[in-house]
C-alpha cells in the first residue's frame, strides 16, 4: 500500500478538495455538537495535505438528512463535482457520513476511480485505483450500511414486541385520547363523543358514506378534527364532514377497540416520492381485539367493512350488484340483472309532471363497444309487479315454511363451523410437523433447509387463512331464531302489507324490505319474465304487462273526438272548445279545452278544419263572390250587413266566408239597401247557425 505522501500528487492538489458534512437527524444536528466539530475539522487535514485553505470546499446543505436517502442535493453536487474532474479529494469523516446504501456508495468510487479523486477518512487516505485500497472502501460501505439495518432491526423489534403487547403509543385517532397512566379511553369531551357515534348511527341508518357525509352538511353539523402535526398540533379543531375522514373513520378498527399496528407499508420510490400503501387484513402485523374502550363492537365493525366492499365493488363495477339503497322510487336499484347478458342493470329515471319514473339500463357493454345497449326497460309496472309478489309472500304460511327453511340453514352453518374448526386443527398439526422437520435438519445443509423453511412457511399461512375463516364465519350473525323472534316475524303477515303499501313509506324502507326477501331479479325485456331468486334458494317465474305509453295514457277518447268533429260543422274551435267545458268533457290529460287544444286534437286525429268544411259546401272568399257579382269588395261587405248575402265564420277572428246568392242582388242607384228584399232563404244544409 502507497503512504499517504505518494498518494497525493501535484495533479490532486490542483484541484478542490470537498468535504461533505452531514447528520442524520434534526435531532443529532442540534444536540450532538461534537461529531458537527469533528466533521469540520478534517478540512484541517485537507491544509496539512497540501490543499490551501481557500480550495477546500464544504458541502453541508444535507444536514438532517438519512445517508439512506438517495435525493440529496448535497451528494448529487459532490457526484457531479467528481465525475467533471474538478475533485482531487473527497473528505468524510467516515463512510457512514457519506452513504448508507451499497448504491450511492459504490457509484461514487466507480467515478473516484475515474476520474482519479481520492478518498479521506478519519482513518486515513484511500485511492479507489489502488486495489487494496478499494477492496477496503468496498467493506467500510458494506459494513456500514450493514451497520443502519442492524440499528434499524433493533429499534423495530423493541416496536414490535411493545406493539404485540399492546402497548406500544401511537398516534390515536379523534375521540380516543390516553389518560395519565398511559392507558387508551374515550375523549371525555362530550360533543366529540357525540359526533362519532352520529356518524356511526348514520351510517348503519343509511348504508352509504356519501349519504352519512350528505346528512352532516345538510344538517349543518361539524366534525372534530385533531392535527397530527403542523403549528396546531394537537388541538381540537371542527370542521365539515369530507368523504375522505368519513372513510378513514369507518376503516379505522381503533374505533372499535381494537388495538392494531402494520395496518399500512411505506415505501420510497425512484424521485424521492414515498408511497403509502394500504395492506389486507391479513397482513397486519398485531391485531388485538377489546385491548381499549371503544365506539363500536366489532361485529359491527365487522358489518361496516362488509357494506363499504360492497359499495366500493357496485361503484367499481366488479360484480357486486348490491349498492346502498337510495332515495329513487326504483325498487330493483342493484337487485336488477339483464336477461341478456347477466350484468347488473343502471337505474335511470324520467322526470314527468307526476314525479319521477323509473327505467332499467343495461349499457355498461354498449358503451364499452359503442353499440347499442342490451335493454331499456320502463320499471313501474316491473316494481307494482314484485310489490305483489312480496306482498303475496308474507303470509303466515309462508312465513313459517320460511323458519322452517331458516332453522335447516342453522343447522348447515354449525356443521360448516365443525368443518371448518376440523379444518383449523388439521392445518395447525400440518405446521406443527413442518416445523419438526425443519428444526431437525443440519443448519450446514442451507439447501434443504430452505425447502423445508418455505413449507413451513406454507403451512403457517394455511393455517391463518383457515383460523380467518373460522373466526370469520363466526362473527356473521348466527342462524338460529329464538322465540321471540318467531312470534315477531310471524306477525309481520298482517303489517308488512299496510306498511308496504302506505304512501308515507320512503323508497329507501321499501327497498330494505326487498333486499331482506329479494337475491335478484332477471328482466328480460322480449318475453316480459322476470326470473325473482329468493332469500334461501326459492325461485319465481313473473310476467308483467307494461304500462300504455303517454301517446295511450292521455288520449283523447273517441267520444270527445267524433262530438268535435260533429260541432266543427257549424261552430268554430274557440265556440266547439266552449261547448265542451259546458257538458263536463276534458282532454286526456284532464285539461279543460280551448281553441288552441280543440285545433291540435283536429289537427292529430285528421279532422277538417271548419274553413275546409265551408269551402266544401262551396262557399266563397270576398274578393271570389266581388268578381262573380261584379261588384267592389267594399259593396260585398255592404250588402252582407245589410242582409242581401249570406256569410258564415270560420274562425275565432271573425274571418268570413259567402254563400253565392240565388238570384244575386243587383244594383239600384237610388233605392236604399234597407228597403231591398233580404237573402233570408235557408242555407244548403238546413240550418242558419253561424251565418252572420
Amino acid at each position: 500500500m502507497s503512504t499517504t505522501s505518494q498518494k497525493v500528487t501535484a495533479s490532486h492538489l490542483s484541484r478542490t478538495a470537498y468535504l461533505y458534512v452531514r447528520q442524520s437527524s434534526l435531532h443529532q444536528v442540534m444536540e450532538h455538537d461534537e461529531g458537527r466539530r469533528r466533521q469540520y475539522a478534517l478540512k484541517e487535514r485537507a491544509v496539512a495535505l497540501g490543499w490551501p485553505r481557500d480550495s477546500v470546499d464544504v458541502i453541508d446543505c444535507d444536514q438532517g438528512r438519512s445517508g439512506a436517502d438517495s435525493d440529496r442535493e448535497g451528494f448529487k453536487r459532490l457526484v457531479g463535482e467528481v465525475s467533471m474532474g474538478r475533485a482531487g479529494l473527497v473528505l468524510g469523516l467516515e463512510v457512514s457520513r457519506l452513504a448508507r446504501n451499497s448504491t450511492d456508495w459504490h457509484r461514487l468510487l466507480e467515478i473516484c476511480a475515474l476520474s482519479e479523486t481520492l478518498i479521506l477518512d478519519e482513518d486515513g487516505v484511500y485511492d479507489p485505483l489502488d486495489f487494496n485500497d478499494r477492496l477496503l472502501l468496498g467493506l467500510k460501505g458494506a459494513m456500514s450500511e450493514a451497520e443502519l439495518h442492524m440499528m434499524r432491526a433493533r429499534l423495530r423489534g423493541g416496536t414490535l414486541s411493545a406493539a404485540r403487547r399492546g402497548e406500544l403509543k401511537i398516534p390515536l385517532p379523534v375521540g380516543l385520547v390516553y389518560d395519565p397512566l398511559g392507558d387508551v379511553v374515550l375523549d371525555p369531551d362530550a360533543q366529540v363523543q357525540h359526533s362519532l357515534r352520529l356518524l356511526f348511527d348514520t351510517f348503519t341508518r343509511t348504508g352509504s358514506a356519501n349519504a352519512t357525509v350528505r346528512h352532516f352538511n345538510q344538517e349543518g353539523l361539524l366534525f372534530p378534527h385533531r392535527p397530527q402535526s403542523g403549528p396546531r398540533k394537537g388541538e381540537l379543531l371542527w370542521k365539515p364532514l369530507r368523504f375522505a375522514r368519513a372513510i378513514r373513520t369507518l376503516h379505522n378498527p381503533r374505533y372499535a377497540g381494537a388495538f392494531v399496528y402494520g395496518r399500512t407499508r411505506t415505501r420510497r420510490r425512484p424521485g424521492g416520492v414515498v408511497e403509502t400503501r394500504n395492506l389486507p387484513r391479513e397482513e397486519w402485523m398485531v391485531l388485538l381485539r377489546d385491548a381499549h374502550p371503544g365506539y363500536i363492537t366489532w361485529e359491527r365493525f365487522e358489518r361496516n367493512e362488509r357494506q363499504l366492499r360492497d359499495n366500493d365493488n357496485a361503484r367499481a363495477g366488479r360484480g357486486a350488484r348490491r349498492p346502498p339503497p337510495r332515495e329513487g322510487p326504483a325498487l330493483l336499484q342493484g337487485l336488477a340483472v339483464c336477461g341478456v347478458c347477466g350484468r347488473t342493470m343502471a337505474v335511470r329515471y324520467h322526470k314527468q309532471k307526476e314525479g319521477l319514473h323509473p327505467y332499467y339500463l343495461c349499457s355498461k357493454e354498449g358503451s364499452q363497444t359503442a353499440s347499442r345497449w342490451c335493454q331499456s326497460i320502463p320499471g313501474a309496472a316491473i316494481d307494482r309487479k314484485i310489490g305483489e309478489l312480496l306482498v303475496g309472500l308474507m303470509t303466515p304460511l309462508a312465513l313459517d315454511v320460511a323458519l322452517q327453511v331458516q332453522d335447516e340453514l342453522a343447522a348447515r352453518a354449525d356443521e360448516a363451523d365443525q368443518w371448518r374448526a376440523q379444518q383449523v386443527q388439521r392445518a395447525r398439526e400440518e405446521a406443527d410437523m413442518a416445523r419438526q422437520r425443519f428444526m431437525q435438519i443440519h443448519p450446514d445443509n442451507r439447501i434443504v433447509a430452505d425447502v423445508l423453511e418455505a413449507e413451513w412457511n406454507a403451512k403457517l399461512r394455511a393455517l391463518n387463512e383457515a383460523q380467518d375463516e373460522l373466526e370469520r364465519s363466526r362473527a356473521e350473525p348466527g342462524q338460529g331464531l329464538d322465540d321471540g323472534q318467531r312470534e315477531r316475524i310471524l306477525a309481520l303477515s298482517g303489517d308488512f302489507p299496510r306498511l308496504w303499501n302506505d304512501p308515507a313509506t320512503p323508497h329507501r324502507e321499501r327497498k330494505r324490505m326487498a333486499r331482506l326477501l329479494i337475491e335478484d331479479v332477471t328482466v328480460t325485456k322480449a318475453t316480459r319474465s322476470l326470473g325473482v331468486r329468493l332469500r334461501g334458494g326459492a325461485t319465481r317465474q313473473l310476467t308483467w304487462v307494461p304500462d300504455p305509453h303517454s301517446s295511450e295514457r292521455y288520449r283523447t277518447s273517441d267520444e270527445v273526438v267524433a262530438e268535435i268533429d260533429g260541432l266543427l260543422d257549424e261552430y268554430t274551435d274557440g265556440e266547439v272548445a266552449g261547448i265542451l267545458n259546458q257538458r263536463g268533457h276534458r282532454s286526456g290529460h284532464g285539461l279543460a279545452f280551448t281553441a288552441k287544444l280543440v285545433g291540435v286534437v283536429r289537427e292529430r286525429y285528421g279532422l277538417k278544419s271548419r274553413y275546409r268544411r265551408l269551402r266544401d259546401r262551396g262557399l266563397l272568399r270576398s274578393g271570389e263572390i266581388a268578381e262573380r257579382l261584379g261588384v267592389a269588395d267594399t259593396t260585398v261587405h255592404k250588402w252582407r250587413k245589410a242582409g242581401l248575402l249570406r256569410g258564415h265564420a270560420y274562425c275565432d277572428a271573425g274571418h268570413i266566408l259567402f254563400e253565392i246568392p240565388d238570384p244575386p242582388p243587383e244594383k239600384r242607384p237610388g233605392q236604399p239597401l234597407t228597403r231591398r228584399q233580404t237573402a233570408s232563404r235557408p242555407c244548403h244544409d238546413g240550418h242558419r247557425r253561424g251565418a252572420v
